[in-house]
């Protein structure tokens, strides 16, 4: 696969724009969820399922998915996921009955799953070494990039416009990067897995992959990052003062970006993104076990966003360096999928349901244990691939 550098260049961003696209499955309906609840007033709790449904494919299938992708050969399989995507939400746009708009969210969990696998595994396979680590913390941005987009964008449309117009408008974001994707990677070939798909081949997939310890690495350490990540950003402004409160919640996820972005690739020169994970997850266990001490959570909040960064960078990053091959390179972005989903789904009502039983303080003391867990994970993990290479 031998491309000029000004089309590598426009093909990782074109990737990144798919990405863009579906994190916004997710914050098409986060954002202005309030007019989701005005527009289903009888839903009641059931409307969170709107939110939430599009995981369930991730969470239970990610793994399969990565396997099916491969075998496809990743570019049909993203470029079905963009129009299918751009469909849906075309569809969503009219706003049916609630009972048919969950279902169309669930099948949206689908063209989630494939573009989350695809798009970086082609991101690895496309950039040239010396771009990789800068590409692929590119990529991790696409969530929180997404989400401030449909926050100064998406929001004002809707509330301007009605909800019909937020999701056309990402229908129409899907079916153009689809045409930018069909038009950069005109004539490029990726490789395809030999393997025959078959039900005993994916449980040995399966088992093969998370008996690896270089496959799922970055889904383990995905895990506890997912289950916070959003969460946190759910969470977390409610226990600021009032004063504060907006610039603070704001500026949470902006410095997460900022920090992927310009930070880890700095870091990528001198030590290897598992590295820079695990300091990442050691950073935010001790910025959220000094709130668990009564400091101050204006000063910490932004703290540990910034700190997450280095997860959510050096996660992506980590992929390539610890798979060499297309196929195990998709099998790790399925296993971050199918982590990334749980942790998404779970994240919320779980630390919620902390927060009320032990306040403020047994929160942050859980965020901390959490991102424990992530950095053990690696270090566990990394001590395995030691003793594989001696």
């Amino acid at each position: 696969m031998t491309l000029s550098t000004p089309r590598i260049a426009l093909v990782i961003l074109a990737l990144w724009l798919a990405g863009l696209g579906a994190a916004a499955q997710f914050s098409k309906i986060a954002i202005p969820f309030a007019l989701f609840q005005a527009q289903y007033p009888d839903a009641g709790w059931q409307l969170g399922w709107l939110l939430s449904i599009i995981s369930f494919l991730g969470m239970l299938l990610g793994m399969t998915g990565g396997i099916f992708v491969a075998r496809l050969g990743f570019v049909r399989p993203l470029m079905g996921a963009l129009i299918l995507g751009a469909v849906l939400s075309w569809r969503q746009a009219s706003l049916p009955p609630l009972p048919e708009m969950l279902v169309l969210r669930l099948v949206e969990g689908a063209s989630h799953l494939t573009i989350v696998i695809g798009a970086p595994t082609l991101i690895g396979m496309i950039a040239p070494t010396q771009w990789r680590g800068a590409a692929m913390t590119l990529w991790s941005s696409f969530f929180g990039v997404a989400f401030a987009l449909t926050t100064v964008f998406g929001l004002p449309l809707a509330q301007a416009h009605g909800l019909g117009a937020l999701l056309n408008a990402h229908a129409l974001w899907m079916m153009g990067t689809a045409l930018v994707l069909a038009i950069a990677l005109k004539g490029v070939q990726a490789p395809t897995s030999t393997r025959r798909v078959t039900f005993r081949g994916l449980v040995h997939e399966h088992l093969r992959a998370y008996g690896s310890a270089s496959i799922t690495a970055p889904a383990w350490g995905w895990l506890p990052y997912t289950a916070t990540f959003v969460a946190g950003l759910a969470i977390l402004p409610s226990l600021l003062p009032d004063d504060s409160r907006v610039l603070i919640a704001t500026a949470m996820p902006l410095l997460a970006i900022a920090t992927s972005l310009v930070a880890v690739p700095v870091l990528l020169r001198a030590f290897s993104a598992t590295r820079i994970a695990i300091a990442g997850f050691i950073l935010a266990a001790a910025i959220s076990l000094l709130g668990a001490l009564g400091l101050s959570l204006p000063i910490l909040c932004p703290l540990l966003f910034a700190t997450l960064g280095l997860v959510q960078g050096g996660s992506f990053a980590a992929i390539p360096q610890l798979n060499s091959v297309a196929p195990d390179q998709a099998l790790a972005n399925g296993a971050m999928a199918q982590t990334g989903n749980l942790g998404n789904m779970l994240g919320t009502p779980v630390l919620l349901a902390i927060l009320s039983w032990g306040g403020d303080r047994v929160l942050m003391a859980s965020l901390g244990l959490l991102y424990l867990f992530g950095a053990l994970a690696h270090v566990h993990l990394g001590r395995r691939r030691a003793q594989v290479a001696v």
